[in-house]
């Protein structure tokens, strides 16, 4: 039975719309600090914290939430040089734990992407498993890619839902098993799941938590490209890693712009999304990037973008 409309509901929604779209005109360049209304909910700890590890060799899978610090380097960041400079590859490591979250890991986690956030010269980052075999983006303004190259289920699925684009090897698992535990995903599965694929689809693998291999999930739209993999077990990552080296030669306030107009479009009538994506094209215009794309178009030679 369909809820009633609350009184005044009509007027709320316009009024919420223009807020919407005036926080769009915010100016994104300086600092790239985005609107508050726009940034989205901070992920609490707690939803990176809920990850997925087997409890031993053909054992039914338990949480993962581990206290215990046992590395410094239980995730690897790097930013790539020469030809890919511009790309930051987050790595996580912990492989006495299968990859599940720790306290320690989260503190790792929050830290750089709260650093990342605010380096103008990250222009793509890449999330992949440093453990072979299993994969386990957060809110950055810049382009995200998740590599999986092995098993990505309950919590490791929902951070590769977290990113832009998702890219699997065939041999990669997938799921979200939550309710096997008599429980449902915690950290954005039900939410994300849904957008990516479609309710329906969504409700049924939640609904019989089934496991889906890299070709079945390419075929349902969950990930965009799907490989064979290699010997060496990173068939995914070298996918991203192309994949990254495409985005490197735009602008990157344009990457950035784009990717607000269409991830706050996405959440509102087309309407409302066309003024979003309007204001966000003002961002633009500005900018010395622009200048330059023109000229760099005029005297026939690559652009030198320097994302001011």
């Amino acid at each position: 039975m369909a809820a009633a409309a609350a009184p005044g509901a009509v007027g709320t929604l316009q009024a919420s719309r223009a807020r919407l779209v005036a926080a769009c005109c915010a100016p994104l360049v300086p600092g790239w600090r985005l609107h508050r209304s726009l940034a989205g909910p901070r992920v609490r700890p707690a939803m990176w914290a809920r990850g997925w590890a087997p409890a031993a060799e053909g054992a039914a899978l338990r949480r993962g939430y581990s206290s215990e610090v046992k590395s410094e380097d239980e995730l690897r960041v790097r930013y790539l040089e020469e030809e890919n400079r511009g790309i930051v590859v987050l790595g996580i490591n912990r492989a006495y734990a299968k990859n599940s979250f720790s306290k320690n890991l989260v503190k790792m986690f929050s830290k750089a992407v709260d650093a990342l956030k605010s380096d103008k010269k990250v222009r793509t980052v890449i999330v992949r498993s440093e453990v072979p075999g299993i994969f386990c983006a957060a809110n950055l303004p810049v382009p995200t890619i998740a590599a999986i190259d092995g098993l990505a289920l309950g919590g490791g699925l929902e951070l590769a839902l977290a990113c832009d684009i998702r890219v699997a090897a065939s041999s990669a698992k997938m799921g979200l098993v939550e309710t096997k535990l008599a429980i449902i995903p915690g950290g954005g599965g039900t939410q994300r799941l849904p957008r990516a694929i479609g309710m329906s689809l969504a409700k049924e693998l939640i609904f019989s938590a089934r496991v889906l291999d890299g070709q079945e999930a390419k075929a349902v739209g969950l990930v965009s490209h799907v490989l064979e993999q290699n010997q060496e077990g990173d068939a995914a990552y070298r996918k991203a890693l192309d994949l990254a080296r495409e985005f490197l030669p735009q602008g990157p306030v344009a990457m950035r712009v784009a990717k607000l107009a269409i991830n706050q479009g996405m959440e509102v009538d087309l309407v409302t999304g066309l003024a979003i994506e309007e204001a966000c094209y003002a961002q633009t215009i500005p900018t010395k990037d622009r200048l330059e794309g023109l000229l760099a178009f005029k005297e026939k030679r690559s652009p030198r973008y320097k994302g001011e």
